[in-house]
């Protein structure tokens, strides 16, 4: 069975640091396309980062939606089969569930539409707060 599990969210103060996790069992990361959303009472689900699936030696593509940039980094743990999102800096902005989703794409594919990804996570939260 395909499954994602986030984990790493939390309670932090402005100008904070999380690292959240998105582990899969039953699939192998490497080949998947990975994005990471978020989502506020409220309002929609939104995409943060997504990274595409490896490519030899080009590595994966990488995006991250402008209100991140420079605070977020995605990155790939292979031997663990593990995706991390390592945000510094945060904002009460932040502060929503963010939920990792997978899709089988090649590379240098990875998109900030949900309905691109057929795999999700539960969700972890975050909250940005004094």
């Amino acid at each position: 069975q395909l499954q994602l599990v986030e984990s790493g969210g939390g309670l932090v103060q402005p100008g904070g640091s999380l690292t959240l996790a998105c582990a899969a069992s039953g699939f192998t990361l490497d080949s998947y396309a990975i994005g990471w959303f978020r989502q506020a009472p409220g309002k929609e689900r939104e995409g943060v980062s997504c990274i595409s699936s490896r490519s030899g030696s080009r590595g994966s593509l990488i995006k991250y939606v402008d209100s991140v940039k420079g605070r977020f980094t995605i990155s790939r743990d292979n031997a663990k089969n593990t995706v991390r999102l390592q945000m510094n800096s945060l904002k009460p902005e932040d502060t929503a569930v963010y939920y990792c989703a997978a899709v089988p794409r090649p590379y240098p594919w990875c998109s900030f539409r949900p309905n691109d990804y057929n795999y999700w996570g539960q969700g972890t939260q975050v909250t940005v707060s004094s």
